[in-house]
């Protein structure tokens, strides 16, 4: 707010700063917002399914997560998309349904596991959803781009680069949920989860947001709560919402604000 260059964009003027790098250790508790309420129930939903390599609006309400709502009904993308609800090639199909030139399909997150098995100091461990030769058939083209995993002392950490940032809505949102799928991969390869790094690009603020953002700097940060997973689940593929749980999360209250699109 105080720094930021205001700039118009596709969707509105917003106020930017580019370059930015935050880091979480897990250790020090999840790192859910504290300043308002995060809507962690719709977050893990929205995982489970780009886990799951949905497309499909409908298959994401089902399990209670209606964020791509806006996305599946808007001007710019309906006329492209194959069926009412198609989201087409977006994040989870890319992590794992990859397309090979061969016609086959690449299943990153699945290599990137089995290297963090086999190869743990490989630096390989990546995983991408910024796709050029695909960006027509998404509803969205991602905005947390590329992840990379590493091992170091039997801990796990990941690294997230996200091209595009909306610290308002999209960002807390894209914290937990990439460090829940942190936890998730450490759990199913028996390391222990150690940080999240987060590494934005163009960090920014929709001015349509100020009042918002205004009203939560003037609220102080609480103590972060625990992260609850099923220690029976061993596969990446097995996890389902009841295994997943935010336990102790104290939080003020919610700050509504449009989404822009």
């Amino acid at each position: 707010m105080e720094t930021g260059v205001d700039r118009g964009g596709r969707n509105g003027l917003t106020r930017a700063l580019f370059g930015m790098q935050m880091r979480y250790d897990m250790a020090d508790g999840f790192p859910a917002v504290t300043t308002k309420k995060l809507a962690f129930r719709v977050m893990k939903a929205e995982l489970l399914g780009f886990l799951r390599a949905y497309s499909d609006v409908k298959d994401f309400q089902k399990l209670g997560c209606h964020v791509w709502d806006a996305n599946a009904a808007a001007d710019y993308w309906k006329p492209r998309a194959r069926f009412e609800g198609d989201l087409g090639r977006i994040y989870g199909v890319q992590w794992r349904a990859w397309q090979a030139p061969n016609g086959q399909t690449v299943d990153q997150l699945a290599e990137a596991i089995e290297g963090i098995q086999t190869q743990p100091y490989s630096r390989r461990h990546v995983v991408t959803a910024w796709n050029p030769g695909e960006s027509d058939q998404m509803a969205l083209e991602p905005c947390p781009t590329l992840f990379q995993f590493f091992v170091a002392d039997g801990k796990l950490s990941l690294q997230l680069y996200q091209r595009s940032c909306d610290m308002v809505l999209g960002v807390p949102f894209n914290i937990a949920s990439y460090a829940l799928l942190l936890h998730m991969v450490a759990q199913v390869t028996d390391l222990v989860p150690s940080e999240f790094i987060h590494t934005l690009g163009d960090a920014h603020i929709y001015h349509l947001h100020f009042e918002q953002v205004e009203t939560q700097l003037q609220r102080e940060p609480l103590e972060l709560p625990e992260l609850y997973l099923n220690p029976k689940i061993k596969l990446i593929d097995d996890f389902k919402r009841q295994d997943i749980k935010l336990c102790n999360y104290k939080h003020h209250g919610t700050i509504k604000a449009p989404m822009v699109v």
